[in-house]
């Protein structure tokens, strides 16, 4: 079993290839969650904006908008509400924190997975992307 915590670099040591693991549901209506929309999320909660949160992933309010749109739709959920008036801005729902949490929680399982079962199929240990 590898380490699955990332390794230092430089001239004595050769770097290790690292692991990257993009991983979403789908449906056949479109992207239903993923990094992307858990990244989001994140940033909401962070920011208390839906604005600010998309700024600061370098999206549009209304790219934004739409993804946190097409994915209640398809959950039937809401995931973010505003926090009372329009100046407050907006906070994760019960459900959109819960989502979050228990998708972070799986990638996080699947990457380690991925990382311990690395050894029996690839001639290199990969290191966890940071």
């Amino acid at each position: 079993m590898h380490e699955l915590e990332t390794v230092p670099t430089g001239p004595e040591c050769p770097e290790r290839p690292v692991m990257r693991l993009h991983l979403w549901l789908e449906t056949g209506d479109g992207v239903l969650f993923g990094l992307g929309r858990l990244q989001l999320l994140r940033k909401v909660e962070q920011c208390g904006s839906l604005k600010a949160a998309a700024e600061s992933l370098g999206m549009s309010y209304r790219g934004a908008w739409g993804k946190i749109k097409a994915t209640e739709k398809l959950f039937g959920e809401k995931l973010i509400e505003r926090a009372g008036s329009r100046r407050e801005g907006y906070h994760l729902t019960l459900f959109g924190s819960g989502l979050a949490h228990d998708f972070d929680e799986w990638f996080r399982e699947v990457e380690r997975f991925a990382l311990e079962k690395s050894g029996q199929y690839l001639p290199f240990a990969p290191v966890k992307y940071r």
